[in-house]
């Protein structure tokens, strides 16, 4: 006899940085490519074999990361000092 309980449901999103950074680390995939041309069909049929979803969460990650770096750039050279490079 099973019985039903109200049970929280574990997260899936992990919670902390550690967590995050730990998960995409293990979805990392590396390839050595011997030329340009090579290169760029591995990188091609890599993202071929993705789904849509998971092809827009990428663009939406490199979006996001690119949109941190002016702010990166000012607060690492001393943005209004007179020591921008």
């Amino acid at each position: 006899m099973s019985e039903e309980r109200d049970c929280p449901q574990p997260s899936t999103q992990p919670s902390t940085l550690a967590e995050r950074s730990r998960l995409r680390r293990q979805r990392i995939v590396g390839h050595s490519s011997s030329s340009f041309e090579e290169a760029e069909l591995w990188d091609l049929e890599f993202w071929q074999s993705r789904s849509p979803q998971e092809r827009l969460s990428a663009l939406v990650a490199i979006h996001r990361d690119v949109e941190m770096v002016p702010a990166a750039r000012r607060v690492g050279t001393g943005a209004g000092t007179g020591e921008d490079r």
